[in-house]
């Protein structure tokens, strides 16, 4: 389906030079002299780059129709990971290049969002927030630093993040999978 700039809307998809994008803002603006234009800051869907980009008013772009589905995590086969729909129980594996970076914040029985552009997998979303197990550790000495200091911690997926002095391995950890930060322990 076709749009053009007049209905542009925050968090449509359009195709632009071959790639899908998400528009994050835009603003018409209509100056006294030429013709009017459309100021856009468009998200690459699979780079998550965010782009400025000025348009003419009236141009024409296809609308790129997006679903999400909420899909359970099952297995790591050394190849892909699969997953399964909890509704109808189907079994579905996903390409580990497909995944990406999100594979070490999934961990067997987690739910995780499929996002789909027709019926083309665009990317793979963990929850925002994941509960993970430390398996190793640096012990951390009381006393070692004036203000709060961080050591390295690997959890029960691979990961690496930062944490606080004070966890110890075979603590509970609440991660934010957007940026990998330590939340609190659980």
């Amino acid at each position: 389906m076709a749009i053009s700039t007049a209905d542009f809307k925050n968090g449509i998809c359009i195709e632009y030079n071959g790639k899908l994008c998400t528009i994050v803002e835009f603003q018409h603006v209509k100056p006294g002299k030429g013709g009017a234009f459309v100021r856009t800051k468009l998200r690459d869907i699979k780079t998550g780059r965010v782009v400025d980009y000025t348009f003419n008013a009236g141009t024409k772009f296809d609308q790129v129709r997006l679903e999400s589905r909420k899909l359970q995590y099952l297995y790591n086969d050394g190849d892909a990971l699969n997953f399964m729909d909890p509704t109808t129980f189907e079994q579905m594996p996903v390409a580990l290049e497909v995944v990406g970076e999100a594979a070490k914040w999934l961990k067997e029985t987690d739910e995780a969002t499929l996002l789909y552009a027709g019926e083309e997998l665009i990317s793979v979303e963990p929850q925002m927030f994941v509960e993970l197990e430390v398996t190793d550790t640096d012990p951390g000495f009381k006393g070692d630093t004036v203000q709060g200091g961080t050591k390295p911690a690997t959890l029960e997926t691979g990961a690496t993040i930062q944490v606080p002095l004070f966890v110890e391995p075979g603590d509970t950890l609440q991660v934010d999978t957007r940026d990998g930060r330590f939340i609190k322990r659980v």
